[in-house]
């Protein structure tokens, strides 16, 4: 099965899931988790027509996607791994997002960097819903906080995201999650993975991120 197989088969159980949520089919978008994948593994996807992606770094997202960027200038690449303060410049030119500020020092120098391009990209907060000492995110009681001074810095907070802990019942965190984004007054919810993305579009998910489903075992 190709990946192109796979994305028109996880489009299916997302719709389903949509479905039996009782929320409108097509509200939910996909982003292909494209880190550690070559170019030639992306292309067929932008071929069949996909067009959000996730990376979780900087200098691998520009080693493959400026090429693939001239050929499919309407893809949307967005940086979903941890934003070293060194990449922040880089990162600013050349993502459609910035998925996961999880600090009011990074918030901070995000703005500045943002300014000083005059490009201003949407950006999630990442919440470590699970308080994972190992794992990027502002802590739950600290997000709404958060949102707001990303706010008052003048960036735009399209919502938050989330990596539950692997070894616990995901759905609880997602509700903690949408939970939290209402309390904030931000609109989108990205959480949701490969093995669990179902539940989260049951759970009011608006992004899910599918990586290792869609592509299949690394070549």
């Amino acid at each position: 099965m190709t990946a192109v197989d796979r994305l028109a088969e996880i489009t299916k159980q997302m719709r389903a899931a949509e479905k039996y949520a009782g929320r409108p089919s097509g509200c939910v978008s996909l982003m292909a988790v494209s880190k550690t994948r070559r170019a030639e593994e992306i292309r067929p996807l932008l071929d069949a027509g996909h067009r959000l992606f996730g990376e979780n770094r900087v200098q691998e997202a520009l080693e493959k996607w400026p090429a693939l960027k001239r050929d499919f200038p309407d893809a949307s690449v967005h940086l979903i791994g941890h934003l070293q303060k060194n990449k922040i410049k880089q990162a600013v030119a050349f993502f459609d997002g910035i998925d996961s500020v999880d600090s009011e020092e990074l918030a901070e120098k995000i703005a500045a960097e943002m300014k000083a391009q005059n490009r201003f990209i949407p950006c999630f907060v990442q919440v470590n819903t699970g308080e994972e000492p190992q794992k990027s995110g502002v802590l739950p009681a600290e997000a709404v906080s958060l949102v707001g001074f990303c706010q008052n810095a003048g960036m735009t907070v399209a919502g938050l995201m989330c990596v539950p802990p692997v070894d616990d019942e995901p759905a609880p965190h997602f509700a903690l999650l949408k939970k939290l984004a209402r309390q904030a007054g931000v609109p989108r919810l990205s959480m949701g993975m490969s093995d669990d993305f179902q539940i989260a579009i049951e759970q009011g998910a608006d992004i899910v991120r599918v990586g290792s489903l869609l592509f299949g075992p690394r070549g």
